[in-house]
């Protein structure tokens, strides 16, 4: 045997040995970091080794998830159980494969399966399936939480039975609970903490205890979670992740474009060297933070000329609100246009009915026919954004709600200010007084005028610290009703206003409408006395007040009609 060849069995001997060392542990390091891309490398190579590894082909359906590659996933576990037929943790990964679309009968049905099969005594079999129902939207998170319970609990076991739990089992167990939320995020911090004595270097169990905080609004809290994971481990992504995520947040405390820049750098620094596409768009995306937008539009555009189907739509809406943010609102509607018909509408995503909703909201053109049309693709989307997700937060509804607002679609408006106000207890809903308030006023922008006054009716009944605006504005929602002033519809509102109070307490731009409404209103009824007393009220705030010259004017030629001597009647001709 010549060197040569000597040189080339040694190279593919090495390489069949690299292939075997790599392990399904080494697969779930990489899956700790959320490093998707590496991880699946990693299974495949374990799969390559030993095809009947059935940890492997589950972890990579996991791993493909992460990629947000359903289909994928599927594959892996159905080519698994084709190698290891039965496989309980197979079952279970296609059990959430039925999760993901929208079928729990048949998802429930492969839990009990998997949890039968291993007398729930398997700890990869246990949380397959808990993590499927806590993470899953349609899971059972209570199902999931028993599970766990009953997989730890080893109480009545026979010795050879007793299993010994996990850092990571108790992260489960945690994730479990805090998704079934309200008193349960005791039971959370409980089961991190544990997992964290057993693992005191688990940033996982630290950044979770940092989001069990930030859904108890414990803001500082929970950014001092997330900072301790980083400093923990720093090569832990996911923490650096869920601080670029607070920070790029819409709400009050929390928005900060160089914070979210800053933590986005880190995150990326640390992130899967395999995800090209991912540190490709995140390049582009600290751009936008920074508000280059002219270099996040060409980072993006480059991007998007090789992106998959899942980066398209992300480089897309970046350089969509980039040319937004610019003022380009003409271009940023092509390019989002152009996204749509390239994907179809079955494709899009929550965050691009937002953008696109924005966008058209922001488009101005002369022709009157044309610009209707866009307000109405702006509402369009604006509600395909609110109804693309049925979980129930505040800060989402309002969004949506005051994003009405600003569209002049008050009706709209209107219906989402009233979910603020009954969806929420006020406990959910802090602000609910306020939202009760703005569901009047918009019912009285988009002339609901009796649906205004039925609301500001049970605002006085719930608030009646507030019965003085609450009465006013009953007074002028009937009002509207009545513009002539003929009927009286708000006079006797307005009257009760007046004896509350309602006159000290408001300002003078506001006195004006029962003040013209209820003097007009005594003119009609040739009610000089009272017609008197609200003129003055009227001059007293506007002098040279139109209205109450017309009518003095009219008031002065009925009474000179009056006062005239009657003519002769003509005498006929003879």
């Amino acid at each position: 045997m010549n060197r040569r060849k000597k040189i080339l069995i040694a190279a593919l001997v090495l390489a069949a040995n690299g292939a075997m060392a790599q392990t399904v542990e080494d697969g779930l390091k990489d899956l700790y970091y959320q490093k998707y891309i590496s991880a699946n490398q990693d299974f495949q190579k374990v799969i390559a080794a030993k095809p009947t590894e059935d940890r492997a082909y589950y972890y990579q359906g996991l791993a493909l998830l992460g990629l947000k590659d359903i289909d994928g996933a599927a594959a892996a576990f159905q080519k698994g159980l084709t190698a290891v037929p039965n496989s309980p943790l197979l079952t279970a990964g296609l059990g959430r494969i039925d999760l993901l679309n929208g079928n729990a009968a048949a998802a429930k049905q492969k839990f009990e399966a998997a949890d039968a099969a291993t007398f729930g005594r398997n700890s990869d079999v246990a949380r397959a399936i808990a993590d499927a129902n806590s993470e899953v939207k349609g899971g059972d998170r209570g199902y999931a939480a028993s599970i766990m319970e009953k997989y730890m609990n080893n109480e009545g076991r026979k010795k050879k039975e007793i299993v010994t739990p996990t850092a990571t089992d108790y992260i489960e167990l945690g994730d479990a609970y805090r998704m079934l939320g309200g008193e349960n995020g005791g039971k959370a911090l409980t089961a991190y903490d544990k997992a964290l004595e057993l693992d005191p270097k688990n940033a996982e169990a630290i950044t979770k205890e940092g989001d069990l905080n930030y859904n108890a609004k414990l803001l500082e809290q929970a950014v001092s979670d997330w900072t301790r994971a980083t400093t923990t481990d720093p090569q832990y992504g996911p923490a650096f992740y869920e601080l670029f995520q607070f920070y790029v947040t819409p709400k009050k405390n929390q928005l900060s474009w160089e914070n979210a820049a800053k933590y986005l750098q880190s995150y990326i620094a640390v992130a899967d060297p395999a995800d090209k596409q991912e540190t490709q768009y995140n390049q582009a995306a600290i751009s936008f933070y920074r508000k280059n937008y002219d270099d996040a539009i060409s980072q993006a555009k480059t991007g998007l000329a090789t992106a998959n189907d899942s980066y398209k739509g992300k480089f897309s809406r970046l350089i969509g609100d980039s040319y937004l943010q610019k003022g380009d609102s003409i271009t940023a509607k092509q390019v989002m246009d152009d996204y749509v018909k390239s994907v179809g509408d079955s494709k899009l995503e929550p965050n691009d009915y937002k953008l696109l909703s924005a966008i058209y909201g922001k488009v101005r053109v002369s022709d009157t026919t044309q610009a209707k049309v866009i307000d109405s693709l702006a509402s369009f989307y604006e509600e395909k954004y609110a109804l693309s997700d049925t979980s129930k937060d505040v800060d989402r509804y309002r969004s949506v709600a005051e994003a009405f607002k600003n569209l002049h679609d008050y009706k709209k408006s209107a219906e989402w200010y009233g979910k603020l106000a009954t969806d929420f207890t006020d406990e959910q809903n802090t602000g609910k007084i306020t939202d009760f308030f703005w569901k009047g006023t918009m019912e009285m922008y988009s002339n609901q005028y009796v649906a205004a006054d039925s609301t500001f009716s049970q605002f006085i009944q719930k608030y009646p610290q507030q019965e003085i605006l609450g009465t006013y504005w009953r007074g002028r929602a009937n009002m509207a009703q009545d513009p002539e002033a003929k009927e009286g519809k708000a006079v006797p509102i307005f009257a009760h206003w007046v004896e509350i109070g309602g006159e000290a307490k408001s300002k003078p731009r506001d006195l004006m409408y029962p003040y013209q409404y209820l003097m007009i209103y005594y003119y009609n009824k040739g009610d000089k006395e009272n017609l008197k007393v609200y003129e003055d009220k009227v001059l007293a705030l506007d002098p040279n007040n139109a209205t109450v010259k017309q009518i003095q004017d009219n008031v002065a030629a009925s009474e000179k009609a009056k006062s005239a001597p009657a003519k002769p009647a003509a005498k006929p001709h003879k």
